[in-house]
């Protein structure tokens, strides 16, 4: 029974194989973040960089969503930049976690793994737990396939 009200974070996590080299996928995830994070994720309606200079461990960004109708906007801060293999942030404003992953798996391929986490739920959303991760999955998913596609695409153009 002491469980039953304990803040569980929903986690929904996706990851494919994508035909560039890690470095390539890392720019387009990490370095590239201010260009391709609102083409990779269409519910972004407005973004911009709070700090000054290239994307890096400590800048942090202000985002405005709408996701399924709702709008929300949020504050973020990357706590993690380790070139060629990982890039994480957290929300400052809203408690989140956007985990991309990245491995090389030969010169040509890489695997993404691509983790989100919402580290809690609103009292009144509770209820809906269920449908709540059922969303946060599909959207991870979505999210994987939107990088996979736009990254493929360019580099198909490129050859």
């Amino acid at each position: 029974m002491l469980g039953l009200f304990k803040d569980s974070p929903v986690i929904g996590k996706a990851s494919a194989i994508i035909k560039v080299s890690s470095n390539q996928l890392f720019n387009f995830i990490g370095n590239d973040l201010m260009t391709n994070y609102p083409r990779w994720s269409p519910e972004v309606k407005e973004f911009e960089k709070l700090t000054d200079g290239p994307v890096k461990l400590g800048t942090i960004c202000r985002q405005v969503r709408i996701d399924q109708g709702n709008r929300s906007e949020s504050t973020f801060k990357v706590n993690v930049f380790n070139e060629g293999s990982r890039i994480c942030f957290e929300g400052i404003s809203n408690p989140y976690r956007c985990d991309y992953v990245i491995e090389s798996i030969n010169p040509a391929d890489s695997r993404i793994t691509f983790t989100f986490e919402l580290l809690s739920l609103d009292l009144h959303v509770r209820p809906f737990e269920k449908l709540v991760r059922i969303a946060v999955q599909d959207g991870t998913e979505r999210t994987v396939h939107n990088i996979k596609k736009l990254i493929e695409a360019e580099q198909t153009k490129a050859n």
